[in-house]
C-alpha cells in the first residue's frame, strides 16, 4: 500500500513537470515568433525605395519625371507660359499658375535637392525639393498608387516654423472670430423678439373696428308714469302737512317718498 501510494506521488510530480516544461516551451515559441515579426516589419519597413516596382514604374523614373517638369518649367520663355495658360489643359494651368506663384521672393535657383516617395493608402506622392537662395520649394506629383494616374501636380514654397505658427495662430483667430460673431448675432436675434409682441399688438389695435356710440335708452311708459305718481303724491302730503300746521309748502322740501304695501 505505501509502495502504490509513493509510485501515485512520483507520477504527479512528474506531470507537474511535464505541464511545467510544456509551458515554457509555448512561451518560448510564442516568443521566438513575436520576434520573427518584428524583424519582419522592420525589415520591409527599411525597404529600398530605388528597388521598389511602383506599379511598372521606377523609382528613376518617378524621380526623372519630376527633374524634368523642373528643367521644363524654369526654361520657359514668357511667351510658352502665355500659350499653356491659354490652352484648355487644366492640369497645364494649373502648374504654370502655382508656379508662377511659388516663385515670388525665392531667390535665384541653386539645386535639385532630396527626391521623396510617399505612399498613403491609394495615393502615391512624389515629392522633389528644388532649393532656392532664400527658401525651398516642394514640387509634388499625385498618382493614384493601383494605375499610377496621374491626379494632380502641386508647387509649394516651404514655410519656415515661425510661418506655420503664425498662419495657425490666424487660422485659430479667425475660427474663434467667426464663432462669437455669429453668437452675437444671434443673441441680438432674440433680444428682437419681445419687439414682434408690441408690434403684433399694435398690428391688432388698429385692425380693431371702433365701436358705435349707445344710443340712451328712453324711460318706459310704467316708470313715467310711477314718477310722476310720485310727483302727485308728493305735492299732496306737502299741502296736507302745510295745512295742520299753518305753514306754506315752501317751508320744508320732501326728500323721498317710501311706499309700504
Amino acid at each position: 500500500m505505501k509502495c502504490f501510494i509513493q509510485r501515485e506521488q512520483v507520477n504527479r510530480l512528474e506531470n507537474m513537470q511535464q505541464s511545467r516544461k510544456v509551458k515554457f516551451m509555448k512561451k518560448k515559441i510564442l516568443l521566438i515568433l513575436s520576434m520573427c515579426l518584428i524583424m519582419l516589419g522592420l525589415t520591409a519597413c527599411g525597404e529600398d525605395p530605388t528597388k521598389v516596382d511602383y506599379n511598372g514604374f521606377t523609382y528613376d523614373q518617378l524621380k526623372g519625371s519630376c527633374e524634368n517638369t523642373v528643367d521644363i518649367l524654369q526654361s520657359m520663355s514668357e511667351s510658352e507660359k502665355a500659350a499653356c495658360l491659354a490652352s484648355n489643359d487644366e492640369t497645364m494651368v494649373n502648374l504654370i499658375t502655382r508656379w508662377e506663384e511659388a516663385q515670388e521672393d525665392v531667390g535665384a535657383y541653386v539645386e535639385l535637392g532630396e527626391f521623396k516617395i510617399t505612399k498613403s493608402g491609394k495615393t502615391l506622392t512624389c515629392e522633389q525639393e528644388i532649393i532656392y537662395e532664400n527658401r525651398p520649394v516642394i514640387l509634388t506629383y499625385v498618382y493614384k498608387a493601383h494605375n499610377m494616374e496621374l491626379e494632380d501636380i502641386t508647387v509649394d514654397q516651404v514655410q519656415t516654423l515661425g510661418e506655420k505658427m503664425t498662419n495657425a495662430a490666424l487660422n485659430t483667430l479667425m475660427g474663434m472670430g467667426v464663432v462669437f460673431a455669429v453668437l452675437i448675432l444671434i443673441s441680438l436675434i432674440i433680444s428682437c423678439f419681445k419687439f414682434l409682441s408690441y408690434f403684433e399688438k399694435g398690428k391688432e389695435t388698429k385692425a380693431a373696428p371702433a365701436k358705435e356710440p349707445v344710443a340712451p335708452v328712453p324711460p318706459s311708459v310704467e316708470e313715467a308714469m310711477g314718477a310722476q305718481d310720485d310727483l302727485e303724491l308728493a305735492a299732496v302730503i306737502a299741502a296736507a302737512i302745510a295745512a295742520s300746521t299753518g305753514t306754506s309748502t315752501d317751508d320744508f322740501v320732501v326728500r323721498s317718498i317710501k311706499r309700504r304695501f
